[in-house]
């Protein structure tokens, strides 16, 4: 599925987030108990195309657009940190009806989901981690580098497009598909979104992660990683298992930062699973 296609799928809400109205773009579909998708920065809900559709026969498939990315809310003057984005997703599940469900995060959306189990036990009965930001393994430098006024100031769109392409083709375990590269950096194509990408990742604070306790979360985790990951090392995962009561690590061999990317069939097959038994 290309960009194009996903985005004429989601749909819109408005979820208030520390009291401003946000509107939040989402994938839905299926029937059944609810599994919700949380990307990571710098993508958007698009990196789920290849996992959340093949759910929705049996599921209820949820993927948004965290707030400051993708087709949701880009313009200023709003916090996007993991703490704000927990509020996003308390708020939608709340629009949305939704007593219980499965999280799914990667990168700064596992760190959402990390937060949310802590906070909310009712509301997750299952949760799955994959190359998840925990304790402090986080930010990265790129990333801290691109929140900073002094270097966003000096890069255009055609600038930071290429920043990140770079990091979307040379953090791959293989070469990466076209229809990947394109879908990642189609939401950062304008002043706005620039603006939105540094304001995002200045929001990487590490504080929202070593201030929680992982053995406070009493639902079963699924820690699918992608064991070749320079960015979110397999040790922290690893360390995950140990901390929390009901958490099983599996690791996906031939897998980088991007591992529903680089392995989609292992990697729905192994979720499936999970969500079955």
């Amino acid at each position: 599925m290309d960009y194009d296609t996903w985005s004429e799928k989601r749909e819109t809400t408005t979820v208030a987030v520390d009291e401003h109205d946000l509107e939040v773009a989402y994938y839905d579909d299926g029937d059944g108990e609810p599994v919700l998708f949380c990307h990571g920065i710098p993508t958007s809900s698009f990196l789920w195309r290849d996992v959340a559709p093949a759910l929705s026969d049996d599921y209820r498939v949820i993927a948004p657009d965290m707030v400051g990315y993708g087709n949701s809310a880009m313009h200023d003057g709003f916090d996007r940190s993991i703490r704000a984005q927990e509020a996003m997703i308390d708020g939608l599940v709340e629009e949305l009806g939704l007593e219980s469900l499965t999280f799914v995060g990667h990168d700064l959306g596992g760190g959402v989901g990390l937060r949310y189990a802590v906070h909310d036990p009712d509301a997750i009965d299952r949760l799955v981690l994959s190359n998840a930001v925990c304790y402090d393994s986080w930010p990265i430098e790129t990333i801290v580098d691109l929140g900073l006024p002094a270097t966003i100031n000096e890069m255009g769109v055609d600038d930071v497009r290429e920043t990140l392409e770079g990091v979307f083709r040379d953090t791959r375990y293989d070469d990466p598909e076209e229809a990947f590269v394109d879908g990642m950096l189609a939401p950062w194509d304008s002043e706005e979104a620039v603006i939105s990408l540094s304001r995002n990742a200045i929001g990487t604070n590490t504080s929202h992660t070593t201030e929680i306790d992982p053995s406070e979360i009493p639902a079963r985790t699924l820690l699918l990683w992608g064991a070749e990951d320079e960015f979110q090392e397999i040790e922290y995962a690893e360390r995950l298992e140990g901390d929390i009561s009901d958490a099983e690590l599996v690791g996906l061999d031939e897998a980088s930062h991007w591992v529903m990317a680089d392995r989609p069939d292992a990697y729905a097959e192994r979720l499936r699973e999970f969500l079955d038994e």
